[in-house]
């Protein structure tokens, strides 16, 4: 273990461009200037980017430009880094400090730039202006390298019975989750609303949030003019934001090359912990209203060390919607009445989520609490996909010792995967019960299409029914029924028609 180096955070940059026109910036300039920041933030000159080694970039949703990570290194001046793109999924930038701490411990890497941004508000803006996609385009005669395979986050099946946009799964994750509880829908409304209102009381002392709102409980929770239903449970302030331009950089380098460069020791962050996990497809996996994988990854990101969650000074816990930030409170065994705040960023329906890249705002928005505490210890975590994919560091400006490490992932992703698969069907017919549901709603608040995960059979938690997706077969009232009373354990009838299956009441 001698032989190995000390992975060390020294620099993060953040950038908010809230205000903007059509010649604002793409996300590869908004990245650009983030790095730029991180540098400053080191006390690095920009001429130390000539010897970087190492350049991973997180996926835009919307890549603006063939290769980006080749579009910024070109910009920065990093032509002799080798480029990475990172692909879709807000785990990705926890994922990346995880794997790149390990690459310095082993001597595989010396002085690595992690960066990402959206641009999203620029580019509506320059559609809804113009008609025209933004020219952001820049040359590139290679497509770029991605560091890990890019999976689908559903299937084909999953996406034509309504499992394409994440308001639609999170809002089935949470009915679940009340149902679980069994606490009533006025009660779990409410407790929702006063959970993502303490998110906005941290946004709106945030210089990068792009709503610095607070908002009460009751604002949140309650559909209104200006707060329209998505997917039922949710209204529009329980949804993650990504019509927005922000990005950030962090830079992680060995501590030998951070001191041999004179960079100031206060500045430093070490990584006490690192977890990554990837849960089991929607169809198979145990049920709705956990996961599995962030169990898991909350059991690993302790093991091996002397830390528990009793030590954590400082918690940022993603936010895509309340059933993430729910799930994750579970994991960790915090108590809904913890007096610790759950983000340090704001949360992405009020910071504003930068698609993929969120975390690593979270990450900076951390380091920067904890040199104000030295010695303290600080959580994140981060979440891709369909609860699909998981990654979670702790972090401290507390040297780690002896020496760095971590689990392979792989050793205890065999623990997830050796679960039993509940059993799936994509043509169930007859008898069938609801597992759990939702409601869509369209941009005028009314009812617009419900979507039930079911078994077929007589009960929701018998693993041996196979389980199922559909879409609601019935009328606006009937769907406006739905969110007025506990659906999940209601029987019907699931049938094929016109390609889809339907459930019927």
């Amino acid at each position: 273990m001698k032989d190995r180096e000390m992975p060390v955070i020294v620099g993060v940059g953040q950038v908010s461009e809230k205000e903007f026109d059509l010649d604002s910036s793409s996300p590869v300039a908004l990245m650009e200037k983030a790095v730029a920041n991180s540098l400053e933030d080191a006390g690095l000159s920009s001429d130390i980017i000539s010897e970087l080694d190492t350049l991973a970039v997180v996926k835009s949703f919307r890549e603006a430009t063939k290769n980006s990570p080749e579009a910024l290194a070109r910009r920065i001046g990093a032509n002799n880094a080798k480029q990475w793109l990172m692909p879709n999924g807000g785990n990705g930038p926890q994922y990346l400090v995880n794997r790149f701490s390990e690459s310095i411990a082993k001597r595989q890497c010396d002085f690595v730039v992690l960066a990402g941004a959206e641009a999203m508000a620029t580019a509506r803006k320059i559609v809804k202006t113009t008609g025209n996609q933004p020219a952001w385009d820049e040359p590139s005669s290679t497509d770029p390298e991605f560091l890990v395979k890019n999976h689908d986050m559903s299937t084909e099946h999953e996406q034509k019975h309504g499992l394409w946009l994440a308001p639609g799964f999170y809002a089935m994750a949470e009915n679940a989750y009340r149902h679980h509880l069994g606490v009533s829908i006025d009660e779990h409304q409410e407790s929702m609303g006063r959970l993502f209102s303490s998110f906005t009381e941290v946004a709106e002392k945030s210089l990068h949030a792009w709503y610095p709102i607070k908002r009460t409980a009751e604002e949140i929770a309650y559909s209104s003019a200006e707060n329209r239903l998505v997917a039922w449970p949710y209204t529009k302030y329980m949804n993650a934001m990504n019509q927005i331009n922000q990005g950030a950089a962090i830079i992680l380098m060995s501590e030998t090359r951070a001191l041999r460069l004179g960079i100031d020791r206060h500045k430093f962050i070490y990584l006490h912990g690192a977890a990554d996990t990837i849960e089991k497809p929607l169809s198979t996996r145990s049920n709705f209203h956990s996961s599995e994988a962030m169990r898991v990854m909350a059991e690993q990101v302790f093991f091996g060390g002397d830390l528990s969650m009793r030590d954590i000074s400082f918690i940022d816990f993603y936010s895509c919607f309340p059933s993430a930030v729910e799930f994750a409170r579970d994991a960790f065994g915090v108590a809904p009445d913890d007096p610790r705040p759950l983000t340090v960023t704001g949360g992405l329906p009020f910071h504003g989520g930068a698609g993929n890249n969120y975390v690593m705002n979270s990450i900076a928005s951390m380091i920067d609490r904890l040199r104000e505490k030295p010695e303290s210890f600080g959580l994140v975590t981060a979440n891709g996909g369909y609860f699909s994919k998981h990654s979670a560091g702790i972090y401290s400006t507390a040297r780690r010792e002896p020496s760095w490490s971590r689990t392979p992932p792989e050793k205890y992703q065999t623990v997830i995967d050796s679960i039993p698969d509940v059993s799936f069907t994509e043509n169930p017919s007859g008898e069938a019960v609801v597992e759990t549901y939702t409601v869509l709603f369209d941009r005028e608040n009314r009812p617009s299409q419900g979507l039930v995960v079911g078994r077929t059979g007589k009960s929701f938690d018998d693993r041996s029914s196979p389980r199922f997706f559909s879409i609601v077969e019935g009328d606006s009232f009937l769907l406006e029924s739905m969110t007025k009373q506990d659906m999940v354990g209601e029987k019907g009838r699931v049938y094929l028609k016109e390609g889809l299956n339907r459930f019927k009441f």
